[in-house]
């Protein structure tokens, strides 16, 4: 018998057939859902209701990464939670398996190749460009020193007109009690590297806008992540008549999703001038508000959008001397609960119902501009469900793709999406590995290499 290292043990798991490799398991216990360029052996496993993600690795990466996907959830990082660790494995002659790591499918995510098969906007691109700077960031904040920074390891969200991004894979990462300056920097160079191949990858697989340049984008994540960290740490000073400005630092932090926990004010012996950093900063400062208001948990920007439902809701109820808990159940109960409730069981799986709602004050707008009156909420989500909702494709469990034309095609394999379509005449790969031991190209070393990386980023 195999050993299940867990925080909370799942029993059905356990007949699982855990002696077999991982890309040799029946299709009836898995379930197939999109997913990104991976080294290793990855499947969906479906128990019940639950989805979980397994990879087979060695057993110590397995147990690393377990234990810093732990940690991760523990300080409330952006990343998928870990569920356990299947080590001892062997097949049926005896002879050892790797072990598999367990991680819960994050509902409603997709990998960056799912989103950009489709066809991706520009702007589209820039907010998936800000949030991974935000990942990139608050991953920094708590210690983490990543390692491996990359579209492929990182899952993606719809939150209300942005994306929430998420670390999928710790295998390469540290935690520390705090990171230099130099280990960050070092973070941003193995980004900018894995990023420009990648997006390099999709421009010639025709999935990126021609008229935007990989260079320039791997730039645009550097000059990003510099201005958010300055303003997240970044010592700010003035004159001492200015005390105004140390609010608008925090009203500052707070319209970016972070709460300051604690701020460094420092004065002159002569009270002339003022210094001021932030010590401690917390994402999720309107997520938060929400899920104390209302219960609901959500991510940072489509709590925004509903907190500003909410304030509308309340004016226009004339609830402004109402408690705020107490408008807020009066909002949840008559606005954000009839919208969620009138989306058929078959529609549910395309949004999470906070994105449900996002949509729908959208479409709401929309058709109050177009009508030139203010369409009732009840009409929107008729109108919504009717006109966009039925057409989006399914984002909790998903057996194809589309391509960049927007017909329907086949996979290979529905369990693993990198085998391609079959009308293609060539797999997809990764250039990044294809290319590793092509004629005068230098040969990658088992460890991580950062100079060699830049040599190549160069060639």
């Amino acid at each position: 018998m195999p050993r299940f290292l867990a925080a909370q043990p799942d029993a059905r798991l356990i007949p699982l057939p855990w002696h077999l490799p991982l890309e040799q398991w029946p299709t009836d216990v898995l379930v197939a859902l999109p997913r990104g360029i991976s080294r290793h052996v990855v499947r969906f496993i479906q128990v019940g209701s639950e989805v979980f993600a397994a990879k087979e690795v060695l057993e110590g990466s397995a147990m690393h990464e377990y234990r810093m996907l732990t940690d991760l959830n523990r300080l409330r990082a952006p990343a998928v939670e870990p569920s356990g660790v299947v080590s001892g494995r062997v097949d049926a002659h005896g002879s050892p398996l790797d072990s598999i790591l367990l991680t819960r499918h994050l509902q409603f995510s997709l990998p960056y190749r799912s989103l950009f098969s489709t066809g991706v906007r520009r702007e589209t691109v820039s907010r998936l460009i800000d949030a991974m700077v935000v990942l990139l960031a608050r991953l920094h904040l708590t210690g983490f020193l990543w390692g491996d920074v990359s579209l492929s390891n990182i899952l993606f969200r719809r939150d209300a007109g942005e994306f929430a991004a998420y670390l999928v894979d710790a295998e390469t990462g540290e935690l520390h009690d705090t990171l230099s300056d130099g280990q960050r920097l070092h973070d941003l160079d193995i980004a900018v590297v894995n990023l420009f191949g990648e997006f390099s990858d999709l421009r010639e697989g025709r999935l990126l806008d021609e008229q935007l340049d990989p260079l320039a984008l791997v730039k645009q994540i550097e000059t990003r992540y510099h201005d958010l960290w300055q303003e997240l740490t970044g010592v700010e000073e003035f004159a001492g008549s200015e005390l105004s400005r140390i609010e608008s630092r925090v009203r500052r932090l707070n319209n970016l999703g972070f709460d300051v926990a604690e701020l460094d004010i420092q004065t002159s012996p002569t009270g002339e001038t003022i210094r001021i950093q932030p010590k401690v900063v917390d994402a999720g400062h309107h997520s938060r508000r929400l899920l104390r208001l209302t219960g609901l948990d959500t991510e940072e920007n489509q709590a925004r959008r509903l907190l500003n439902d909410l304030d509308t809701y309340r004016v226009q109820h004339s609830l402004s001397h109402v408690e705020e808990s107490v408008a807020a159940h009066q909002w949840l109960m008559n606005a954000f609960q009839p919208v969620v409730t009138a989306i058929p069981p078959d529609l549910a799986g395309k949004r999470e119902p906070a994105q449900i709602f996002h949509e729908v004050l959208d479409y709401r707008w929309y058709q109050s501009q177009r009508e030139r009156r203010e369409v009732p909420l009840t009409e929107a989500v008729q109108g919504y469900i009717r006109d966009v909702l039925s057409a989006l494709p399914d984002e909790v469990i998903s057996s194809e793709m589309i391509s960049p034309l927007g017909e329907t095609r086949q996979l290979v394999n529905p369990l693993d999406p990198s085998q391609g379509f079959v009308d293609e005449e060539d797999m997809p790969v990764d250039p990044w590995e294809a290319e590793a031991y092509a004629p005068g190209t230098e040969v990658l070393p088992d460890h991580l290499d950062i100079d060699a990386l830049r040599r190549r980023a160069r060639s």
